[in-house]
């Protein structure tokens, strides 16, 4: 349903980034993604937006405010970015910027 959503957004407003997340999510799920929290404090900068394709695991500490996406996060990493920043699933996302816009894609 969710990646049915992204290929239908991604053909409306034309914007790839949903496409591409699309694609990710599709993968059979030991492929998917998944990503530690220091991960993220590493790469991302200050006040940014990011996503996720796959899962967000609670290894690490955010030292910054950044906005994350994901398909899912376990227990602790939701409590890490949510004491910080702002943790979010990808349908959520897509309803606040459906331009995809200021949006980077991490993993």
């Amino acid at each position: 349903m969710l990646i049915n959503e992204l290929k239908k957004l991604s053909i409306e407003k034309q914007v790839p980034l949903w496409k591409r997340v699309a694609v990710d999510l599709e993968k059979p799920t030991r492929q998917q993604r998944e990503i530690n929290v220091y991960k993220i404090d590493k790469y991302a900068k200050e006040n940014e937006t990011v996503i996720v394709p796959g899962k967000v695991l609670g290894t690490g500490v955010l030292t910054k405010k950044v906005n994350v996406a994901a398909f899912n996060f376990s227990e602790e990493a939701y409590k890490k970015i949510s004491s910080v920043g702002t943790a979010i699933t990808i349908n959520e996302l897509m309803k606040k910027n459906p331009q995809g816009s200021k949006i980077r894609i991490l993993g």
